[in-house]
């Protein structure tokens, strides 16, 4: 698929998103927070939910946390409108809490369409809640930066659990631990752009 195909695929799902009276959060948002960046992005960054200033614009990561992840993003030499950013969840949860489960599941098969479009490189899950869509149970201080090769829907995706830019900005440590954590990302990209070269068999 060209840009321009996908394009047309991502503005069908969110006109379909608009129209779909059963998402759970939908009541009290001001704004469906779809998701915006590069069709042809390498690079998906995925987060948890929208927060005040994301539900007013009805853009994803546009208050501070967002603007830490123009930063790191920077540090990497890669513009925001290079990378595809979305939720779990399109719609603000009352009064910022962490989205339930339902609510979770119940946007899933947006969120499942969008990577299905997009077919990214890399996906970046910033925060436990995006990170556990793809690997349960596991503690994000312990898997923050490492590359996890996971099948998903009959797709091996390659995922980078991230801690959340919101979580970086309270805390010096976790501040410094994703500085270095986005440093990996350009090498991993050229791994992964490097052709698979096939072993040939001599009889």
């Amino acid at each position: 698929m060209n840009k321009e195909e996908k394009l047309k695929l991502l503005n069908e799902l969110k006109k379909k998103m608009l129209k779909d009276k059963n998402l759970p959060l939908r009541k009290g948002a001001t704004n469906l927070v779809f998701g915006e960046g590069n069709p042809n992005a390498k690079i998906l960054c995925l987060g948890e939910g929208p927060g005040y200033w994301e539900d007013q614009k009805g853009r994803p990561f546009v208050g501070n946390a967002g603007s830490l992840l123009n930063q790191l993003l920077y540090s990497i030499k890669v513009p925001r409108e290079e990378v595809f950013i979305t939720n779990v969840v399109h719609h603000r949860p009352p009064d910022n809490r962490d989205p339930l489960p339902e609510e979770m599941t119940a946007y899933a098969k947006y969120l499942d369409e969008i990577i299905k479009i997009i077919k990214p490189k890399v996906i970046l899950t910033l925060g436990r809640f995006s990170m556990g869509k793809f690997l349960p149970g596991v503690k994000i201080t312990s898997v923050h930066g490492k590359i996890y090769k996971v099948n998903w829907n009959g797709e091996e995706l390659v995922v980078i659990p991230m801690f959340h830019p919101a979580a970086a900005l309270r805390s010096g440590q976790v501040l410094n631990q994703i500085k270095e954590d986005f440093l990996k990302i350009p090498e991993i990209l050229k791994e992964l752009d490097k052709p698979v070269i096939k072993q040939m068999q001599f009889i």
